[in-house]
């Protein structure tokens, strides 16, 4: 309120005003920070249950698939629609992202899973499921997570104070791990046992209940707008004062049209490719991923026929994966401060060296459960920081383009890996296909150590 718009006599009067502006100021601050606290609590619960029934699914459908043939082609193939819409959708989802209301695609996201969901139901119903019914489900579903999981990291820094950001950070990836990588499958192994009818309606339900859970959100969720021209300002600028496209006092100021869709995707590729930490950090990360893809696609056939693992054997590698993934969520801020943010990350690298490089070394189950569950522990530690410092510089108006780019790099390289770690095995076994995984991590670790240094993480801070 400036001072020609109201005009006080005396001294007295103008100290009553700053007295009583300073008061309100108090009492907004302390209701603004009610309902962010909501918020975050309202996201952590929508990320478990969300995670849950999607670990579901990744478990039902291809054990659905394995009843209807024998094909490890086919079976294989609804396991992709689950992951390949982050090839395919990614970008264009983070564009949509940042035009529209974060929270309503999250509703959006569970419309489409209900819907995926609820048509193998009542396919089910009519006399049996189909192998491309399936496929078209897993689709359906693999593009809603693509929708769910890049507007929820995009709406954190719109609702989390900066301070708190990094236990939240820790929280919501903890329960990622719990849920997705422990409690769904398990729970989605029982479900299916019961029924497939059981599985299926439990699912449905699970997903209608994420979509009440939103209603307890507040506040609007559309990203701030840039006009023309700002998206080339710092990353580090205040969203408060760039300059935006909402019209002043009615028509004073016309709204700016929104670029067209190529062109906002290529903004988030420009952007990510112009901060150095950021690029740097993607590139390493999609090296991860493919190490963890070929991790995953080739770990069953090495434990069952080069270990001679039973199934519960089996289980107990997967398991320390989980359990790292989790130690590492809850003991993240504790690490970040004994080691830095720079080691943590860096822990990532060995973690994942670790688990390439073990297999081809031993055939020991301590040993190479051991390394999983480091390659977990620093996966989840690279995962909460590199989510932090994304947070802090890249632009709220452009989180939903710099998530879909980043995710793309990173979620779209987990398949490539398995795939060339498929091949890699026809052509010169196994034991060298994870030595040349390992090779590719390691030569990792100089451009980390170059790059990613204790005074870049600073800036970003």
């Amino acid at each position: 309120m400036s001072v020609d718009a109201v005009s006080v006599s005396g001294g007295a009067a103008t100290a009553s005003a700053s007295a009583t502006a300073a008061g309100a100021g108090v009492t907004e601050a302390a209701e603004a920070a009610r309902p962010r606290s909501r918020n975050t609590a309202v996201l952590l619960v929508f990320t478990a249950i969300t995670n849950l029934a999607d670990g579901v699914t990744k478990i039902a459908l291809p054990l659905m698939a394995a009843h209807l043939t024998t094909s490890p082609a086919r079976i294989s193939l609804v396991s992709l629609t689950l992951t390949a819409p982050w090839l395919l959708v990614a970008l264009h989802v983070g564009v949509l992202v940042d035009r529209v209301d974060r929270r309503r695609l999250l509703w959006l996201a569970d419309g489409m899973r209900m819907l995926a969901v609820g048509g193998l139901l009542l396919t089910l119903a009519a006399g049996g499921i189909t192998l491309w019914g399936l496929a078209l489900a897993g689709l359906v579903l693999g593009v809603a997570e693509v929708i769910a999981l890049t507007s929820a990291a995009a709406l954190i820094p719109a609702v989390v104070p900066r301070p708190a950001r990094e236990r939240a950070n820790a929280l919501i990836t903890g329960t990622e791990t719990v849920a997705n990588e422990f409690c769904g499958p398990f729970v989605g192994g029982l479900l299916v046992a019961a029924g497939t009818g059981v599985a299926l309606g439990a699912t449905w339900v699970t997903y209608l209940a994420a979509s009440l859970v939103l209603l307890l959100l507040t506040g609007r969720f559309r990203a701030a707008q840039d006009a023309p021209g700002a998206a080339a300002s710092p990353a580090g600028a205040s969203p408060a004062t760039a300059p935006t496209a909402e019209p002043l006092d009615g028509d004073a100021r016309p709204k700016a049209p929104a670029a067209a869709v190529h062109a906002q995707i290529a903004e988030g590729l420009r952007h990510l490719w112009g901060q150095r930490l950021l690029r740097t950090m993607a590139l390493i990360l999609t090296v991860l991923c493919a190490s963890w893809g070929a991790w995953l696609a080739l770990m069953p056939l090495v434990a069952t026929r080069t270990m001679g693992l039973s199934a519960d054997e089996y289980g107990i590698v997967l398991s320390a994966l989980g359990v790292g993934g989790l130690t590492g969520a809850v003991a993240a801020t504790w690490v970040n401060r004994l080691l830095g943010r720079r080691w943590a990350m860096f822990a990532d690298l060995l973690g994942t060296l670790a688990m390439m490089a073990v297999p081809a070394l031993t055939t020991r189950l301590w040993a190479v459960a051991l390394s999983a569950f480091f390659g977990g522990m620093g996966g989840t530690l690279w995962t909460v920081n590199a989510r932090l410092i994304a947070q802090n510089l890249v632009p709220e108006a452009m989180m939903g383009r710099y998530s879909g780019v980043a995710r793309l790099l990173s979620w779209g390289a987990l398949p490539v890996g398995a795939g060339l770690m498929g091949v890699l095995a026809e052509w010169c076994g196994v034991r060298w296909a994870f030595l040349v995984f390992a090779a590719t991590v390691a030569a990792t670790v100089p451009v980390f150590l170059r790059v990613v240094t204790s005074d870049a993480l600073r800036a970003a801070e």
